[in-house]
């Protein structure tokens, strides 16, 4: 046990990262900040495995197999975590009654929508050519008629959509994902 402590552990747990950004290379896209969580969590995924390894199996074969499946877990749950922000996130563009949104009763003269559509499409900045590009020809329609005034009912109609797409293209117009850009 003590050769494969001094084995993972020598220059700075080099060998130990090197087993963890292999398995984090799956996934991609994650900063310095994550990595470094994912070394931790790879210490006492190690201390535990020490503990559990019975010499049955080659020790790299099943610290690896250990981390691979603690790390899976971990994204997970940080991305169940980040669903559930979504969740309970509430649009504007939410009815209170069929006559009005919470959008409706905020009090504010920036009209995001009359921003995108005021000018002409080829003299909008990058930021707003590539929102624009993000949204589908049905939520850009939805987007262009709200702009012109129509009701949520009367954009239904004249789109012959469901509320449900209704309610998904604006969330998808007013995402934080979507509207992020233009900050």
């Amino acid at each position: 046990m003590e050769q494969i402590l001094i084995t993972y552990y020598e220059n700075n747990a080099g060998k130990l990262h090197k087993m963890v950004d292999r398995i984090l290379l799956q996934f991609g896209g994650l900063s310095d900040k994550d990595s470094d969580d994912f070394y931790s969590l790879a210490n006492e995924v190690f201390v535990d495995v020490i503990k559990k390894y019975d010499n049955s199996k080659p020790f790299d074969g099943f610290l690896y197999s250990c981390l691979s499946n603690k790390i899976k877990t971990e994204i997970t749950r940080r991305n169940r975590e980040k669903r559930k922000a979504d969740i309970m996130s509430v649009s504007i563009n939410t009815s209170i009654d069929d006559s009005f949104t919470i959008g409706d009763i905020l009090i504010d003269s920036f009209d995001m929508d009359k921003e995108i559509f005021e000018k002409k499409e080829e003299s909008y900045s990058k930021r707003m050519q590539l929102y624009l590009s993000r949204l589908s020809e049905l939520q850009r329609e939805v987007l262009r008629l709200t702009v012109a005034g129509y009701s949520h009912d009367e954009i239904k109609q004249e789109l012959h959509i469901s509320e449900r797409q209704y309610s998904d293209c604006n969330s998808a117009i007013h995402s934080y994902r979507n509207v992020s850009i233009l900050f």
